[in-house]
């Protein structure tokens, strides 16, 4: 399966990152694919790592670039709150002792995606589980415009 899978074309950049649906179908798409973890990557045949599953995305869906770093990331778009996250906005964690290490993406529902480490594939979590919302350092929502 490849990226020719991709749902159809999202909504316009001004209602939000990504609709409930299209993120719902992003997830699917790429846990069918089965894509492993892997440091420095940044595609469904190579692996992904946490940045680079997101600039995967980002990509696939909107055509916007990321950079492929999990800091450089959480600099970009504008911040929100976890009373206001949409899916697609971005999460970011403390996971290396180091503020921003961490990215995944917001799925809805109290879940995140994302490229968790070395011997783990792609995979859901609740964003309120006590590993991740003692390391939450905030989110971003990614527009167009805002980059």
């Amino acid at each position: 399966m490849g990226c020719a899978t991709l749902p159809p074309e999202p909504p316009p950049h001004d209602t939000g990152p990504m609709s409930a649906e299209r993120a719902e179908a992003l997830l699917q798409t790429l846990l069918a694919l089965g894509v492993d973890y892997r440091y420095g990557g940044k595609s469904p045949e190579s692996g992904f790592d946490c940045s680079g599953l997101v600039a995967h995305v980002y990509r696939e869906a909107y055509g916007i670039e990321l950079p492929h770093n999990a800091r450089a990331q959480s600099e970009m778009g504008v911040r929100v709150s976890l009373s206001e996250l949409r899916a697609g906005d971005l999460l970011f964690y403390n996971t290396l002792n180091r503020p921003f290490s961490h990215v995944g993406i917001y799925l809805g529902d109290g879940r995140f995606v994302h490229a968790p480490k070395t011997g783990a594939q792609v995979r859901v979590e609740p964003i309120n589980g006590r590993y991740w919302i003692r390391r939450f350092d905030g989110a971003r929502r990614i527009r167009a415009a805002s980059l």
